[in-house]
């Protein structure tokens, strides 16, 4: 019946709903990848330098709390919009996280900080299923591959182009005009929500958040299942240094001049007296540039080959990026590492969601899907509490950045050792 009620009519072109949608994708994500680009810097900075004086320690609690929020909350709100509506839903998305980011802006102090930032997470978290499903029902056979292509695409434009062009700007004049600019780049999709935005076509008998939460005890009692998504969270717990401990790295030990001095001298056949210098918030313009640049073509190349090999040479790939940070401080050999990682990361994340996939039993393939971002989860919740309080030891007080990353070198190196073992021990065999 559900099929029928969501079918869409084969045609080559994209409803008006999923363009709206890719328009919301792109706000939303550029908002947030603006913010999380510089968020850690911003909370550890000094109040004589416009920041807010947190020490890392402190951040490393936050981070280790909204952002599993981001990736557990998906789990729920995809159940909640089926019942519910997906318009409702997003008005409640976008009504939070706007709030949140705004109440950001103004506050100062730990604690009003921190429940600013959750009031973010939890919108972010909500809006999350409602983009990619919009898009399910909307497509059909003959353009959903290139429906979701371009949903990707306009999660890393986002990711690219607001760190690139907005975040530089926005801080030369406050770091507060970062979280309004964020605030903005939301709520006004509220608008858009209420008179573009139409209800897609979707079963009036949804999941209850009950039935989703009994679902969870049916997954967690796949052990093997639970031991992958465990092993594989050691690769995102190194993912997540990317916006903590990275940035820190960037601006206390590398040098950028030479890197300044190399973009200067080709912006200056352009403009007189260019100005540019390479910050925290180019980690993640970098990262994403790679993606927009060479995902179809690594997919294209991975396809060939098994699941779970592949995901063991993507994190290979990763660990070396992370390699490169400890060997040398050089900013050449730092963009180069970041190069190397994202590489890791295209190559080894789609090859999971396919795994994921291929392992799930027939009849709940969807519903492993849901909780395979439980690697986020735990990778985010141990990611930002580790990194923090590591970086204030070895970083810090013993300035040893080579033990520093050496230990997410090991991480990576155990998580590699860790799928080799379950690929032969305790990976399901097709007959």
């Amino acid at each position: 019946m559900s099929q029928n009620l969501n079918q869409v009519p084969a045609k080559k072109g994209f409803s008006k709903n999923y363009w709206t949608v890719i328009l919301m994708e792109f706000f939303e994500r550029g908002s947030y990848y603006g913010v999380m680009s510089v968020l850690s810097v911003y909370l550890v900075l000094s109040t004589t330098e416009g920041g807010l004086g947190f020490s890392k320690e402190s951040v490393g609690v936050i981070k280790s709390t909204i952002t599993p929020l981001l990736y557990f909350l998906p789990i729920l709100s995809g159940a909640i919009a089926d019942r519910y509506g997906y318009r409702k839903t997003l008005f409640f998305a976008f009504a939070v996280m706007s709030t949140g980011y705004f109440l950001t802006s103004q506050m100062t102090s730990y604690t009003p900080v921190f429940l600013s930032l959750i009031f973010m997470a939890v919108g972010a978290g909500f809006f999350k299923p409602i983009i990619s499903g919009t898009i399910a029902r909307e497509t059909n056979e003959s353009n959903s591959s290139l429906g979701f292509g371009i949903y990707y695409w306009s999660i890393n434009m986002g990711a690219f182009l607001v760190p690139l062009l907005l975040i530089p700007y926005l801080k030369s004049f406050s770091w507060t005009y970062i979280f309004l600019m964020a605030g903005f780049g939301t709520g006004w999709l509220l608008l858009v929500n209420f008179f573009i935005y139409k209800e897609p076509a979707r079963p009036k008998t949804g999941k209850s958040v009950g039935q989703v939460l009994a679902d969870a005890v049916l997954v967690l009692k796949d052990y093997r299942f639970i031991l992958m998504i465990i092993i594989y969270s050691g690769f995102w717990i190194l993912y997540f240094q990317m916006f903590d401990s990275v940035l820190w790295f960037l601006k206390e030990k590398i040098d950028t001049t030479p890197v300044n001095g190399a973009i200067n001298s080709m912006l200056s056949l352009f403009i007189d007296k260019p100005n540019w210098h390479f910050d925290a918030e180019h980690v993640t313009v970098v990262n994403a540039l790679t993606i927009i640049c060479l995902q179809l073509v690594i997919s294209k190349i991975v396809n060939k080959f098994k699941a779970l090999p592949t995901m063991i040479f993507g994190i290979g790939l990763g660990t070396m990026g992370i390699a490169m940070l400890a060997i040398s401080s050089n900013v050449w050999v730092f963009i180069f590492g970041l190069f190397i990682f994202s590489l890791g990361e295209m190559t080894a994340h789609p090859k999971f969601i396919s795994y994921v996939g291929l392992i799930a039993p027939p009849d709940k393939k969807a519903l492993y899907l849901g909780y395979s971002f439980l690697y986020g989860v735990i990778g985010s919740g141990v990611g930002g509490i580790l990194g923090a309080t590591l970086y204030v030891s070895l970083v810090e007080k013993q300035n040893n950045g080579f033990a520093f990353w050496g230990i997410f070198v090991l991480i990576g190196i155990a998580t590699m050792i860790g799928l080799l073992l379950f690929n032969k021990f305790l990976a399901p065999r097709k007959s």
